[in-house]
């Protein structure tokens, strides 16, 4: 397991759509120990693959309740409304007011290709829309509704 590089904000990289992953295997899983391996080491709660430079539908989230991985995730499910404020390992020095759903149902693989169902709410439900957007290749600025200079 390895620390990877994180991508900042200007990367272009950042701002591509990711490819399904179809290949459940060695190279997958070593992907998946270092990002969660980088995330745990930045203080991270998610991290997209996107984000280490690796355009594949993957995301690893811990809220410090265990960690998830979620592959080729799909949001079909959500309700309520929170807003909040939202920072991103990819962008430095900024945090801005981000309004997510307060619940969301996601539908992804495991690391082993296997069918799984997660469903979050508050701050997990966050994590995961943050963390999917990225797979999409938006990052959480473009969401910002005020923004505050910090940390």
């Amino acid at each position: 397991m390895a620390i990877r590089n994180i991508l900042k904000m200007g990367e272009p990289l950042l701002n591509k759509k990711s490819k399904q992953v179809v290949d459940f295997n060695d190279r997958l899983h070593t992907l998946l120990d270092d990002m969660a391996d980088t995330m745990y080491k930045e203080d991270g709660v998610g991290l997209a693959a996107p984000q280490v430079g690796v355009l594949r539908r993957a995301v690893v989230v811990d809220i410090g309740e265990g960690l998830i991985e979620l592959i080729n995730p799909v949001i079909v499910e959500t309700s309520g409304e929170q807003t909040d404020l939202e920072g991103c390992l990819s962008v430095v020095d900024y945090i801005g007011e981000v309004t997510r759903p307060n619940y969301v149902k996601v539908k992804a693989q495991d690391r082993f290709g296997k069918d799984i169902e997660v469903e979050g709410e508050g701050f997990l439900a966050r994590a995961f829309c943050h963390e999917i957007d990225h797979l999409e290749g938006i990052l959480f600025v473009e969401r910002v509704e005020d923004t505050e200079k910090g940390e």
